[in-house]
């Protein structure tokens, strides 16, 4: 199978740099924030850029960041061979606009929030795996949480969460599934769709789930960095092969 890979980063980030700002730090959006050392966006490119069957990676960029995106992070990206985007205001416009950019021979398409940069490479063989069985697939960590539902600030109903899954991604598509179902976008109300699965759902198709855990973080805040720099730092980093040096030791 053919694999495209859509990376969304054209999110404005209006928390996180409103955080930032309240602490006098430069402000910077979350997706082009570091996480131990490189920026959250380019970590999630590099859990699909060496992959065989990852033919192609598209990442949307807000429009008014374009310019100096290309001047601070054009070599990189173009080593990878990811084309860019300008996004839309809102979540199922970038997508689109990317979908339009997929080449023809592509048969399935991930698309990825570009700050969720603590994937793993078993998540993500599963998650393509499902996909291709059956058309629909996407990250989901059970919900351990107690949820409360509330009006007028009390609480009214204490929420079963037995079957309740939290929606990470990537979701993962068949092209001409998810084609299908963007183009039916003005069919379903705007402004309760928050992820690309409600899209494929509202047609009827039913998505499957890879079960991951809550380490799959999405970062939301600045205090979620520090989350993601540990989990990074506590995976452990598989040896390259045959020989490295006489500091191997130090290095691993």
């Amino acid at each position: 199978m053919k694999i495209a890979v859509i990376i969304c980063a054209a999110g404005s980030s209006t928390r996180f740099v409103k955080e930032q700002k309240h602490n006098l730090e430069a402000a910077k959006k979350k997706q082009f924030a570091d996480v131990a050392g490189r920026p959250a966006f380019l970590r999630s490119i590099e859990f699909f850029a060496g992959r065989d069957d990852v033919k192609q990676i598209i990442m949307s960029i807000p429009a008014e960041d374009e310019e100096i995106f290309k001047i601070t992070h054009g070599a990189n990206v173009s080593f990878h061979g990811v084309k860019l985007c300008i996004g839309g205001s809102e979540r199922f416009e970038t997508v689109a606009k990317a979908l339009a950019m997929v080449n023809d021979d592509i048969d399935i398409v991930a698309v990825h929030d570009a700050v969720r940069c603590c994937l793993t490479e078993k998540w993500v063989d599963d998650v393509f795996k499902a996909a291709e069985k059956n058309g629909a697939a996407m990250l989901a960590c059970p919900v351990v949480a107690t949820l409360k539902k509330v009006e007028n600030g009390q609480i009214i109903q204490t929420v079963d969460r037995a079957g309740l899954f939290e929606a990470q991604t990537p979701q993962v598509f068949k092209k001409d599934l998810l084609i299908k179902a963007c183009a039916n976008i003005e069919k379903l109300d705007k402004k309760k769709i928050s992820d690309d699965s409600q899209l494929v759902e509202a047609l009827g198709h039913k998505v499957a789930i890879v079960e991951t855990d809550f380490s799959n973080i999405k970062i939301t805040n600045k205090s979620d960095i520090a989350i993601a720099e540990a989990i990074i730092k506590s995976r452990a980093k598989e040896k390259p092969k045959g020989y490295i040096g006489p500091y191997a030791d130090a290095q691993w």
